[in-house]
């Protein structure tokens, strides 16, 4: 697609378009329902009419849709998009679908300094648990690149490394747990279970700017991500400068994956899930299938909240728990499918 006013050449996937609007009609629909159910139920209608800022007729409901209800849902539509992005960034960077930053210690790596923020300075704001975390998976991934470098990065060794390290920051994790006191061990305990109850606008403001610079980032990354994807002499002979790009890429993957634990915890297995099926749906080049992957992220996220809240009401199941249930078997399937590979 190219016009006179804007000289830019690009390549529209008309099957990708109708497949990202299809699963941002689902996101929508469970956001919609997200805001609708509750304690206080409120009909889709005046939902619809709340949003538009319309009267409904009983001024309650904006204070329970717009104060309680929409961040909420906001926020588990952002951290499920930014897991998912990350994920996406890592299968490829890998060139392994088993990849992703819950399974290669990055979002052990945040967790460990987000847990022991909370323990050993509990009076902090939660406002520096982002960037707290983005310093826990930011060594990580450093890590994780310094020990796989032998002369070049190998995709295997960033695997077999980064598993090792997961256990290792796991392990620390669990260390600072039971070192603090009994106040802040229910506290890290609800947070590493991977939940957005509670979370408000502030939460939101700020995870939004590490998705606002990091998801177009991949984008106009998306072609190196390709090449790499074909292996390190090919995308060599492509023109890509295949160790600043993996190097790039992975620091993106790392600052998605610490925004989305710092905000919600560690939401298991939506950056392996929600690619993959992306990739189903739209193949593996990676312009279509970030933003695919980001959508995707989204609606598992805000559906798996939903159906926290509703599955055993009054009683709320964290959404971290809901994934860790759809995503096991998945994982378990994909073990059993490249069992030969």
């Amino acid at each position: 697609m190219r016009t006179s006013w804007f000289p830019v050449s690009l390549k529209v996937d008309l099957r990708a378009v109708a497949v990202i609007s299809a699963l941002a009609a689902l996101a929508f629909a469970g956001t919609v329902a997200h805001l609708a159910v509750g304690e206080y139920p409120i009909s889709l209608l005046d939902v619809a009419r709340t949003l538009l800022g319309l009267q409904t007729g009983d001024p309650s409901n904006a204070f329970i849709v717009e104060t309680l209800r929409l961040p909420r849902a906001l926020v588990a539509l952002t951290v499920g998009a930014a897991l998912a992005v990350s994920g996406a960034l890592l299968q490829g960077l890998t060139r392994n679908p088993l990849a992703a930053p819950d399974i290669i210690g990055i979002n052990a790596g945040a967790a460990l300094v987000a847990v022991t923020l909370i323990v050993a300075l509990p009076s902090v704001s939660s406002v520096y648990l982002p960037p707290a975390a983005f310093c826990g998976a930011l060594m990580v991934a450093l890590l994780l690149y310094l020990l796989a470098w032998r002369g070049h990065s190998s995709p295997m060794r960033l695997i077999l490394i980064g598993i090792g390290l997961s256990a290792m920051a796991q392990a620390l994790t669990w260390l600072m747990i039971v070192s603090g006191n009994v106040q802040e061990l229910s506290r890290a305990l609800v947070w590493l279970t991977g939940s957005v109850y509670a979370r408000g606008w502030d939460e939101l403001w700020a995870l939004l700017p590490w998705v606002a610079v990091l998801v177009p980032f991949a984008l106009l990354h998306a072609r190196h991500l390709n090449a790499l994807g074909l292996g390190d002499e090919v995308a060599t002979g492509l023109g890509s400068r295949v160790e600043l790009s993996r190097g790039l890429l992975l620091l993106a993957s790392a600052g998605l994956a610490a925004a989305g634990v710092a905000t919600a915890g560690t939401m298991v297995f939506v950056g392996l899930v929600a690619p993959h099926i992306a990739r189903g749906l739209v193949g593996p080049p990676a312009g279509a299938l970030i933003p695919t992957a980001a959508v995707t992220g989204a609606a598992l996220v805000v559906l798996s909240d939903l159906a926290g809240r509703v599955l055993f009401a009054p009683t709320e199941i964290p959404a971290g728990i809901v994934t860790a249930v759809l995503g096991a078997p998945y994982f378990l399937y994909l073990l059993y499918r490249n069992r030969n590979k």
